[in-house]
């Protein structure tokens, strides 16, 4: 997956409606690249043992208002 380059990221931006002054270009392309590989890892993790959300219970916690 090629990085995304910052005239890349101003141009998704004014596609998106959003004000991107240019001197935010290269950060904004660098922490969307970050993104990308991030959600290419998780795409690569196997779930197939994993229960889905409603199967987990949240434990009674109590809570001590000394505290």
């Amino acid at each position: 997956m090629p990085d995304l380059t910052p005239s890349e990221a101003a141009r998704w931006a004014h596609r998106a409606g959003l004000v991107l002054p240019a001197d935010r270009h290269a950060a904004v392309a660098a922490t969307a690249d970050h993104i990308r590989h991030v959600v290419a890892v998780l795409r690569e993790l196997d779930f197939g043992d994993t229960p889905p959300a409603p199967a987990y219970r949240v434990a009674q916690e109590t809570h001590d208002a000394a505290v």
